[in-house]
C-alpha cells in the first residue's frame, strides 16, 4: 500500500507532483469528451484530504468528518423546514447552529488555553459555505438540494484550506455542466498560466519577503526598539510577504480548479494599486470581502434601515461597517491587534466615505488628474501596509513581550 506524506496544500513542490499526476486522467477526459468521471474526483478528492488531514493529524481528520455530518443534517433538515415555513427563529437557530463549531474553534483557546478538538484547517472557510446556503434558502434563490452536491462542495479539495470562496449555485452549474473541450483548452491555459506565476509569488518573492528579509529585519527591529526606520522596514516586508504568499496560494487554487473544469472565481486583483480602502477591498481576498459584504453587511443595512434604528442612512452606514470590521477582527481571533485591525479599516472606510461624499459637492473645486490618482494610491497603499503591520502582531511582541 502507497503511504502518501501528510501535506499541507500548496506549501510542498513534492505536493504539486502528486496533483498533476492525479489530475491527468481528469484533464485528458475533459480535453478529450468534455466529460468528468464523477467517481475519479471523488477518489482524488478522499486522496488529497487524506495528505492533508491524515497521519499525523488524524484528529483533524476525524473533526472534518464530524463537521460534514454536522452541517449535512442541518441544511437538509432547514430545507426541508424552509418548503413549508420560514419563521425567522428557525432561521437564526440553524446560522447559529452553522456556526457553533467555529465559535468553540475560535473561543475555546481563549478560554481554557487548549484548542477546540473539533477544530480542522480550513473550517472558517467551510463555515462561510454552510450559512451561505442557509441565507440563500431563506431567501429562496436555492429551491433544490442535492446532498451529493453539497457535500461535493464542501470539500472541494483545492479550495478548502483557505478559499476562495465559492457560491452554491455557481459551483452547482460547473458540477452538471462540464466544460466543452473547445472551451476547457481556455481553462488549461489559465490554470498553467496560474501555476507558473503562483511558483513565482509564493516561491520566490514570497519566500524572499518571508523567508530571508522579513527574520532580518525583525531582529534589528525589537533589538532598536520602539518605534524606527527598522519598524517601518518590517510593515513594507511583512505586507509583501502577505500579498504574495497568500495570492500564490490562490493562484494554486483557482489554477487547480480550472484543471479540474471550475471556474473558481479569483481572490486577488492588483490590490495595491487601489486608489482608495474601498476600492482596496474590491480587489484584495475578493471573495471573501464579497461573502462579508453580501451576507453580513447588506442584511445588516436592510434591518437597521427597515426597522429604522438610526434616521440617518450614513450613520447606520458607518454602524455596519464598524460591525462588519470588528466581526472580521474577532474571524481572524480573538487578540487585540485582530480587533484594531478590524476597527482601523471600518475607520478608513467611514472616513473614505465622508470624503468622497464631500468630494462630490465640491468636485469644481477639488482637482481630479493623473496626480491625484497616483497620490490617491501611495497614501492607500501606506494606509494597507500600517494596518498589515498591526494584523502581524509584531507590535505586540515589540512593546507588550
Amino acid at each position: 500500500m502507497i503511504d502518501f506524506p501528510h501535506m499541507i496544500p500548496y506549501a510542498n513542490p513534492i505536493y504539486f507532483i502528486y496533483l498533476l499526476i492525479a489530475l491527468l486522467p481528469m484533464i485528458l477526459t475533459l480535453l478529450i469528451k468534455g466529460k468528468r468521471w464523477a467517481w475519479y474526483q471523488v477518489l482524488v478528492t478522499l486522496l488529497f484530504l487524506y495528505m492533508s488531514f491524515g497521519g499525523e493529524d488524524w484528529k483533524q481528520g476525524v473533526a472534518l468528518i464530524g463537521y460534514v455530518i454536522w452541517q449535512t443534517i442541518l441544511v437538509w433538515f432547514y430545507f426541508h423546514y424552509r418548503q413549508k415555513k420560514n419563521a425567522s427563529k428557525i432561521f437564526y437557530l440553524a446560522v447559529f447552529l452553522a456556526i457553533l463549531p467555529l465559535v468553540l474553534v475560535k473561543v475555546m483557546p481563549f478560554v481554557s488555553g487548549h484548542a477546540s478538538l473539533v477544530g480542522f484547517l480550513g473550517i472558517s472557510y467551510l463555515t462561510f459555505k454552510s450559512v451561505q446556503i442557509i441565507m440563500e434558502m431563506r431567501d429562496g434563490s436555492i429551491k433544490e438540494y442535492n446532498i451529493f452536491h453539497y457535500i461535493e462542495f464542501l470539500l472541494f479539495f483545492p479550495t478548502i484550506s483557505s478559499g476562495p470562496i465559492d457560491r452554491y449555485r455557481r459551483f452547482e452549474k460547473d458540477v452538471e455542466n462540464p466544460p466543452t473541450p473547445e472551451k476547457y483548452v481556455d481553462f488549461l491555459g489559465k490554470g498553467i498560466h496560474n501555476f507558473f506565476l503562483g511558483f513565482l509569488y509564493k516561491f520566490i518573492i514570497g519566500y524572499y519577503f518571508g523567508q530571508v528579509l522579513m527574520p532580518v529585519v525583525a531582529k534589528i527591529a525589537l533589538k532598536t526598539g520602539g518605534f524606527s526606520w527598522e519598524l517601518v522596514a518590517y510593515m513594507y516586508i511583512y505586507s509583501m510577504y502577505l500579498f504574495f504568499d497568500f495570492a500564490g496560494y490562490s493562484l494554486f487554487a483557482v489554477g487547480t480548479s480550472y484543471l479540474m473544469g471550475y471556474d473558481t472565481p479569483i481572490n486577488f486583483n492588483k490590490p495595491f494599486l487601489s486608489w482608495n480602502i474601498k476600492e482596496f477591498w474590491n480587489r484584495w481576498h475578493m471573495t471573501l470581502s464579497f461573502w462579508f459584504r453580501d451576507y453580513v453587511y447588506m442584511r445588516l443595512m436592510f434591518t437597521l434601515i427597515k426597522k429604522k434604528v438610526f434616521k440617518s442612512r450614513i450613520v447606520a452606514s458607518n454602524v455596519g461597517y464598524f460591525a462588519l470590521f470588528l466581526l472580521m477582527g474577532v474571524w481572524h481571533g480573538l487578540t487585540w491587534y485582530y480587533l484594531a485591525y478590524g476597527l482601523y479599516h471600518a475607520a478608513l472606510i467611514c472616513l473614505t466615505d465622508a470624503w468622497l461624499r464631500f468630494k462630490k459637492k465640491h468636485k469644481e473645486h477639488i482637482p481630479s488628474n493623473k496626480f491625484t490618482h497616483v497620490f490617491a494610491i501611495f497614501l492607500t497603499f501606506n494606509a494597507v501596509c500600517f494596518s498589515f503591520l498591526i494584523f502581524s502582531g509584531f507590535l505586540d511582541t515589540l512593546f507588550f513581550k
